[in-house]
């Protein structure tokens, strides 16, 4: 599925109510390169200098599982992976729901990307658990708390970016805000050491 597809049958398809229409659309939108089914050079970037993704997966009754992981990493260009350290929830829901969604953004660019498809748990011990481990390594001591590995294979990985860009802000003055706002809201290291 392509952002047209999603946008036309969600926005404009309810208007129009026209589906030849809609497939007119989507296919001058894949013409144009609009689809995107693995992970761009820009986007390996994001999650090799981030490292942290927000992973969404699906409970039982249907509600939605939201849970930080830090230790992504780019396998290929159409899987990411992660240590799994203390996700119990999250390896429970996809067990029995494969679907996964991460989310990765820079916060002082505030552009990021989306990455959905399928994910599997691959068990510690495993042959594949014992070729991927080695890529944790930079973790030091924390990889050893590493029980398994999650791979997700990257179906569709759309861009994410601020509204902020749509009014002319530039990324540069965009890092520049945002690099003070974080320092000014850190703890004053002379108030940490006279507490």
């Amino acid at each position: 599925m392509n952002l047209c597809w999603r946008l036309t049958h969600r926005c404009v398809q309810p208007i129009f109510k026209n589906w030849a229409l809609t497939n007119q659309i989507c296919g001058k939108a894949n013409e144009k390169g609009l689809r995107m089914g693995k992970l761009t050079d820009d986007m390996k970037r994001v999650v090799e200098q981030q490292k942290l993704g927000f992973v969404a997966t699906v409970r039982e009754d249907g509600t939605p599982n939201l849970s930080p992981k830090g230790t992504f990493l780019v396998l290929d260009d159409e899987h990411l992976i992660f240590g799994e350290i203390r996700s119990p929830n999250t390896i429970k829901n996809l067990e029995e729901r494969p679907a996964m969604e991460v989310n990765f953004v820079d916060p002082f660019a505030r552009k990021g990307f989306r990455a959905k498809g399928i994910a599997s748990f691959i068990a510690r011990d495993t042959t594949e658990f014992n070729e991927l481990f080695p890529r944790f390594s930079q973790w030091g001591d924390l990889s050893n708390r590493i029980n398994g590995i999650v791979k997700l294979k990257v179906e569709e990985a759309l861009p994410l970016s601020s509204p902020a860009y749509d009014i002319g802000a530039t990324e540069e003055a965009l890092r520049s805000h945002w690099k003070d706002y974080f320092l000014s809201i850190q703890p004053d290291s002379n108030e940490a050491s006279n507490a």
